[in-house]
């Protein structure tokens, strides 16, 4: 039995779109233009929410980890 597994003379291809280097450009410029959009849009989040802070009206011992009712321990400061 012939293992199918092996290509052919004739399937191989330099410029082949899922094993050469055209495939590898494609998946090169796909992650990058991932990277460029995310990062872009992380920037442009960062920038909003800077102008966003909020100041802390009490005393930071009376604040405590998960709770519900935190919220009324600080204001909002920017916009």
């Amino acid at each position: 039995m012939a293992d199918n597994s092996q290509m052919n003379d004739n399937e191989r291809g330099l410029f082949s779109l899922v094993h050469g280097i055209t495939g590898m450009l494609i998946a090169v410029v796909l992650l990058l233009t991932i990277l460029v959009v995310l990062g872009f849009n992380a920037i442009i989040v960062q920038q909003k929410e800077a102008q966003n802070f909020y100041k802390i009206n009490q005393d930071l011992n009376a604040l405590k980890a998960n709770s519900p009712d935190n919220h009324k321990y600080y204001d909002l400061v920017g916009k």
